[in-house]
């Protein structure tokens, strides 16, 4: 059903990599994923958390941040329905650096770790994208940790804004800049200016709450390379979803 029903079934084939599994390893994992709302500004898991299940978007947003010790914090990376949440599950390495939260509600099909690493030691297609898929997130994590150095303000906003309207498949954000603030590692002020800057120059409208982007051929050209690097990387990553019946 739509989403802008009443009711939203999600379906485990609006994941990107679970609708590029072959036929058969598809229906083998298919009884094992159970369905689960992501509700805005879960926290999915803490640093340092032996993580229980892996998760596989089918909408919304959710990032992957560090939070430092003094309490600031910075979004490192964001996944949406071309990914997975709890890739330490299958890499060995049982938890992450970073926290995991919801940055845009959505929903997910979960598999639980036992399940996740039998299918992963098969060795088949599921391995093979898993992998993929943590190469293209160590890119665009690394292609971060560079925008948030050498770019602008206003060049790191487009960048995460025509990232997360791409993943939501919807040019209207619900998000308060503080929440962007925090995901790019500054202050709220300077979000704010930045945002005021891309309105004046009619690439957006920001509402309380919400940010609306009207132009995106305009925002890419206004934002760095560092928008189309990971694109480009994740295209070349990560295969075209078949059709699975």
């Amino acid at each position: 059903m739509k989403k802008d029903s009443l009711i939203f079934d999600p379906d485990p084939k609006q994941n990107k990599i679970l609708a590029a599994l072959p036929k058969a390893d598809y229906q083998r994992l298919l009884p094992h994923l159970t369905s689960v709302p992501l509700p805005l500004g879960w926290t999915m898991s803490e640093s340092g958390d032996h993580v229980r299940y892996v998760h596989f978007p089918t909408d919304g947003i959710v990032s992957l941040v560090y939070r430092l010790e003094d309490g600031s914090s910075s979004e490192v990376a964001l996944v949406g329905n071309e990914g997975i949440v709890g890739i330490s599950i299958f890499m060995g390495g049982e938890s992450m650096p970073t926290f995991t939260t919801v940055q845009n509600a959505g929903h997910a099909f979960r598999l639980d770790r036992a399940t996740m690493k039998r299918e992963f030691e098969l060795g088949g297609e599921l391995q093979k994208l898993s992998l993929l898929y943590t190469q293209a997130l160590i890119s665009q994590t690394a292609q971060t940790a560079v925008c948030n150095q050498h770019h602008s303000i206003e060049q790191q906003l487009s960048r995460w804004l025509l990232m997360s309207t791409d993943y939501l498949q919807n040019n209207d954000l619900t998000v308060t800049q503080e929440l962007i603030a925090s995901m790019l590692g500054t202050r709220r002020e300077s979000v704010s200016a930045a945002a005021g800057a891309l309105q004046k120059a009619g690439l957006l409208t920001v509402r309380r709450g919400h940010i609306t982007v009207l132009d995106r051929k305009k925002m890419e050209q206004h934002s760095c390379e560092c928008y189309e690097t990971v694109k480009d990387e994740y295209a070349r990553l990560l295969p075209q979803p078949t059709t699975v019946d």
